[in-house]
């Protein structure tokens, strides 16, 4: 018998699993195929979390019972679609976007999905409207997904506003690979610097307990950092 684990895959073999796994798992959703498409046509860039990645959202906070959630990095809504449904109606996603086109999609998607109610989005540079939020009422969970050059930025201020016990997520922190290999044209880029940065910061970090999840799948080879408030 061959050994698994000395087979090659391939993004095409990558792609298939995630398509096999989300037509078992993932039922069709009309709202959030619409939301893509009103992304896509509106010029908004393809990289919004896939399907998995956003059903994997959804039910981590529905896990820990999330009420309210922060998202840096709203785009189309997408993320911030799955997000929402986790939380009860009294629930609430505060999420930052830089780009008010962005934001115009992104609100025009959550009301079709009837979760604009429990969504606000705030336009602007993202850390400087991090900065205004009150410590108090914490968040249950955070989600980073904005330019990674700032990621250590965010990632302060969203331990700053989470709760003891609290989830932050990092997205796109393994980035193909590139974070770690010299030889890449986009090892020294400032996506890869930043996310250097975020992880030599929590290596003495006492105030978090951090891992890094590799993955692939339909978005490619990447990988998120998940880390709780101490």
């Amino acid at each position: 018998m061959s050994n698994p684990d000395k087979h090659t895959t391939s993004p095409k073999e990558w792609e298939a699993a995630d398509k096999y796994f989300n037509n078992l798992l993932i039922p069709k959703d009309d709202a959030l195929d619409a939301g893509l498409a009103h992304a896509d046509a509106s010029g908004l860039p393809n990289i919004a979390v896939s399907a998995a990645q956003g059903k994997f959202l959804h039910l981590l906070a529905r896990s820990i019972g999330a009420k309210r959630v922060l998202e840096v990095g709203t785009l189309g809504g997408y993320s911030t679609t799955w997000l929402a449904r986790a939380l009860p109606e009294d629930g609430e996603v505060i999420t930052f976007e830089l780009e008010e086109l962005h934001a115009k999609v992104a609100a025009e998607n959550l009301a079709k999905a009837g979760v604009a109610s429990k969504v606000k989005i705030v336009v602007g540079p993202a850390h400087d409207s991090l900065l205004k939020i009150p410590s108090e009422p914490k968040f249950d969970l955070a989600f980073i997904d904005a330019d990674k050059e700032s990621n250590l930025e965010y990632f302060v201020e969203a331990k700053r506003l989470v709760r003891t016990g609290g989830i932050i997520i990092v997205d796109n922190v393994v980035r193909g690979g590139r974070v770690t290999n010299p030889e890449h044209p986009q090892y020294d880029s400032p996506g890869s610097e930043g996310v250097r940065r975020l992880a030599a910061a929590l290596k003495d970090d006492k105030e978090v307990d951090s891992t890094v999840i590799s993955t692939v799948g339909d978005k490619g080879y990447d990988g998120f950092l998940y880390a709780i408030k101490l």
